[in-house]
C-alpha cells in the first residue's frame, strides 16, 4: 500500500482503505476480513498499526470481533460509511471547492458538465 504523504496517521489511512474496500464490495457484510497479521503483511506495516486501525473501525461499529475467529464486517457498515463520507464531503471538502470555483469564475453548469463527462468516461451513471 502506498501511503499519502500528509499529516494523516498511517493507521487512519489503513482504516480509510478498509472502508473503501467495504464500499466497493471487496468485504461484504458479515464476512471475515483479513487477520491483523495478514493485513499487516499485505501493506507492509507493523501489526500494531493495523490493530489500531481495526480498533478504530470497531469503535465506529463498522467491523466486529468474534473472539478466536477474527474480524467481520458489520451488517450495516456500508450504509454507515456512505453516510459518514457524504457528510464529510458536504461539510469539509465541498466548501473549499466552492470558494475556489467562485474565485475562478467557474459556474455550477461548468461543474455539472465536468461531472457528467467524468461519469461517461468512467462508465458510471448517477
Amino acid at each position: 500500500m502506498i501511503f499519502e504523504e500528509n499529516n494523516k496517521a498511517i493507521y487512519l489511512q489503513i482504516a480509510d482503505r478498509i472502508c473503501d474496500d467495504i464500499m466497493q464490495g471487496k468485504y461484504d457484510s458479515d464476512n471475515r476480513i483479513p487477520s491483523v497479521r495478514e493485513y499487516a503483511a499485505s501493506v507492509e506495516v507493523n501489526a500494531n498499526t493495523v490493530m489500531r486501525s481495526y480498533e478504530r473501525l470497531t469503535s465506529r461499529n463498522l467491523i466486529f470481533n468474534k473472539r478466536g475467529i477474527g474480524f467481520f464486517v458489520s451488517p450495516d457498515a456500508k450504509e454507515k460509511i456512505r453516510c459518514e463520507k457524504s457528510e464529510e464531503l458536504m461539510q469539509k471538502q465541498l466548501p473549499p471547492l466552492f470558494r475556489l470555483m467562485c474565485n475562478l469564475g467557474i459556474s455550477p453548469d461548468t461543474l455539472k458538465k465536468a461531472y457528467f463527462d467524468f461519469l461517461s468516461v468512467n462508465g458510471q451513471s448517477v
